[in-house]
């Protein structure tokens, strides 16, 4: 079985959970700052963090444009939280000059669940995961609608959580933060599959 080299976007946010959980879920992990690096990966995560600072840190670092030809290249993508807003084609509440990468056909609403003190914890049903998973809310997003091609993979409180177009997967919550690795065991298991 093939480990895949799966690279963490390491211009802001929790990049280092990542690198963990995507190790323990049998994969390569690397962080990723240039575009050198981003062409030596098989597929990629954008982690959670501050939307707005990472889409202007990617263009200071020359990162957007190839992440943008990457993932319309076919690359497997799976974005939690900021990484959720950076694949939305559409986003609610965003600031004028926030850029975005797309990859999924989905309108997402920025800060949806609340402020920083409105964090929380929850039990999620992920479509193909046995039993729950642990979803940690921190300024989460949502998803407001989404295109026919998404598939919806989880929801909570009445509002989309999980999503998937392809090879590109987004959750508004942070599954790295709870130990369990099984969402990115599932992001793996879509990497091998295009392998």
């Amino acid at each position: 079985m093939t480990n895949p080299v799966i690279g963490v976007l390491a211009l802001q946010g929790d990049v280092r959970e990542h690198l963990i959980a995507l190790a323990a879920a049998d994969a390569v992990a690397r962080p990723v700052r240039r575009p050198e690096e981003l062409a030596e990966v098989d597929a990629l995560v954008i982690p959670g963090g501050e939307s707005t600072t990472m889409s202007k840190l990617a263009v200071l670092f020359g990162m957007l444009e190839p992440l943008r030809e990457r993932v319309k290249a076919g690359m497997p993508v799976y974005g939690t939280c900021a990484g959720m807003i950076m694949l939305a084609d559409k986003l609610l509440d965003g600031r004028e000059d926030q850029e975005t990468l797309g990859g999924i056909d989905m309108i997402v609403r920025r800060n949806a669940f609340g402020r920083q003190n409105e964090s929380f914890e929850a039990k999620i049903d992920f479509a193909s995961i046995e039993g729950p998973v642990e979803g940690v809310f921190i300024r989460a997003p949502w998803v407001e609608s989404v295109g026919a091609p998404v598939e919806v993979l989880a929801t909570y409180d009445g509002h989309t959580v999980a999503v998937r177009q392809g090879n590109v997967l987004a959750t508004s919550f942070h599954p790295e933060l709870t130990g369990d690795d099984r969402v990115h065991a599932y992001f793996v298991d879509m990497v091998r599959a295009g392998l």
